[in-house]
């Protein structure tokens, strides 16, 4: 069986890493990764194919930036070719970035099956990118592996066959729980950020991921943000790895960050890792990032208004705060007050969620 495995954007190489290492261990199976360059800087992409231990991608597609018509166009343009020439049995897709769409449909359109990794998620919020690309790549996959119960009862309501749709658990704790054994193993005196991680050590610090465009490219919220991050950093620092994107509104906008809230070059999977674990909190709009710190039992305040991952919040460590100052305040309050939520790590996910998808498929 020869398999087109589909990474474009940051959250899809956590994702392919355990698919391809457990393909690398089976007979009768080839396993090629196709990176769209979606992703196309050396920090948000090659970095995170060296901590993942990821080769060099079998084919890249160099599509680069641009409006979302743009890139999506220019990855089905190079994808096809790659179909054309490879005629793969299957093509394997993850997330819900433009690289996942786009590959969907070249192989649905050249009779090439298609499967989708974490498929069935749904935030209901059509102004969301992310949600588009999800709902289009499950109206036309063959297989659907689903990360959390919720996911299961939205493709069967959407009308997907019950046969076709499959609860594997999720193969981003697959890399998370392989990638804490990695660190434990490590020289993490190595890492830049290892300072920090020393300064603070004592007093705690906060972590912070912010990158959505519904969060960084409107003025009005963004700056309502940036108010939220100055007032807690007076009662406890903030580490924020700054999205290439977050940095060019940052400027745009003129938003001045504290001095406490301390900003970082986009990190390494594993670096990132380091930092966040042992953090009082963290801070994210990120979505896979709510699942690991649930899997992890780490405190999460989401800076979102909807998550597609409800069980983060009702069976996790996290808190859906929204964007306003007033809301993120008083979920940085509950949490230093109490804790945070007692979460627990949902069903399946437990490390071995690439191993069933290999079982099925094959």
């Amino acid at each position: 069986m020869k398999v087109l495995l589909v990474a474009g954007a940051r959250p899809n190489f956590m994702k392919i890493a355990p698919l391809y290492h457990t393909a690398a261990g089976l007979d009768n199976l080839q396993c090629l990764v196709v990176h769209t360059g979606q992703h196309y800087d050396y920090e948000m992409s090659q970095a995170f194919f060296d901590d993942l231990e990821l080769p060099k991608p079998d084919f890249f597609l160099n599509a680069g930036s641009g409006s979302h018509a743009v890139q999506t166009a220019k990855i089905m343009v190079a994808f096809e070719a790659v179909c054309q020439e490879h005629r793969p049995d299957l093509v394997l897709v993850v997330g819900d970035v433009n690289s996942t769409l786009a590959c969907s449909i070249v192989a649905k359109k050249m009779c090439i099956e298609v499967a989708h990794v974490e498929a069935g998620l749904r935030s209901f919020d059509l102004s969301m990118p992310e949600e588009i690309n999800r709902m289009v790549t499950d109206a036309i996959s063959d297989y659907f592996f689903v990360t959390e119960p919720s996911g299961v009862d939205n493709l069967l309501r959407e009308g997907k066959p019950r046969e076709a749709v499959h609860l594997v658990g999720h193969v981003m704790i697959d890399n998370l729980l392989r990638q804490v054994e990695k660190l434990q193993e490590m020289d993490t005196g190595a890492f830049a950020t290892r300072e920090f991680k020393d300064r603070f050590g004592e007093r705690g610090y906060v972590f912070l991921t912010l990158h959505r465009p519904s969060n960084v490219d409107d003025r009005e919220v963004f700056a309502g943000i940036v108010t939220a991050l100055n007032e807690i950093a007076t009662d406890c620092p903030i580490l924020f790895p700054v999205h290439p994107r977050t940095a060019k509104m940052l400027e745009t906008f003129g938003l001045e960050l504290s001095p406490d809230v301390i900003r970082l070059p986009p990190l390494g999977f594993r670096e990132s890792l380091f930092l966040w674990r042992d953090a009082v909190l963290v801070l994210t709009d990120s979505g896979g990032l709510q699942e690991e710190t649930t899997a992890l039992g780490v405190p999460c305040i989401t800076l979102r208004q909807n998550t597609e991952r409800p069980i983060t919040v009702e069976q996790g460590s996290n808190i859906l705060a929204g964007s306003k100052t007033a809301d993120i305040l008083a979920a940085y309050r509950q949490v230093r007050a109490n804790g945070g939520p007692v979460g627990q790590v949902p069903l399946l996910w437990d490390g071995k969620a690439a191993e069933r998808i290999w079982d099925i498929l094959r």
